[in-house]
């Protein structure tokens, strides 16, 4: 089985939904599968069928995070001078200045600026050293030239 490295805030927030799953959302899900069954007629009951519907995409993401939990191996840099999921990296590309949070794949979101190690700029600042400079052939196929001006962890 493939491991996946994430923060140590990642694998909280994860944890914490999949207990928020388990502990509340299934028994609420149960309780409106219950309510419906007093309707009457399943067959035609759309809110049992909602319901049903709502359960089994729970019980979905609860196997996917049990599973993703199972395998996360946890990475905590202790140093500022390679960058290492976890660490954020402030970056010089052309004439704009861009920081990027370095995360594991099931914690990104480009749009906050944390980006996966396994996309292709995380795979290009990985292992990076400060005041490296460095190109990146994007997917598009366009070059960017990327000078590390900061590592923090």
């Amino acid at each position: 089985m493939k491991s996946y490295l994430t923060t140590k805030e990642g694998l909280e927030k994860m944890r914490a939904e999949l207990d928020e799953l388990k502990n509340v959302r299934r028994f609420e899900i149960a309780d409106r599968i219950a309510k419906a069954k007093d309707l009457g007629d399943l067959s035609e009951n759309a809110e049992y069928h909602d319901a049903k519907d709502a359960l089994a995409f729970m019980e979905g993401r609860i196997q996917e995070l049990e599973s993703f939990i199972a395998r996360a191996v946890v990475s905590a840099p202790t140093s500022t001078e390679v960058v290492n999921v976890g660490c954020r990296v402030r970056c010089k590309a052309g004439e704009k200045e861009k920081e990027y949070h370095i995360v594991g794949p099931k914690e990104s979101d480009p749009s906050a600026g944390k980006i996966s190690n396994e996309s292709p700029i995380g795979i290009a600042l990985l292992g990076r050293k400060k005041g490296e400079r460095f190109e990146n052939v994007m997917p598009n196929g366009s070059v960017t030239t990327y000078e590390i001006l900061d590592i923090t962890c």
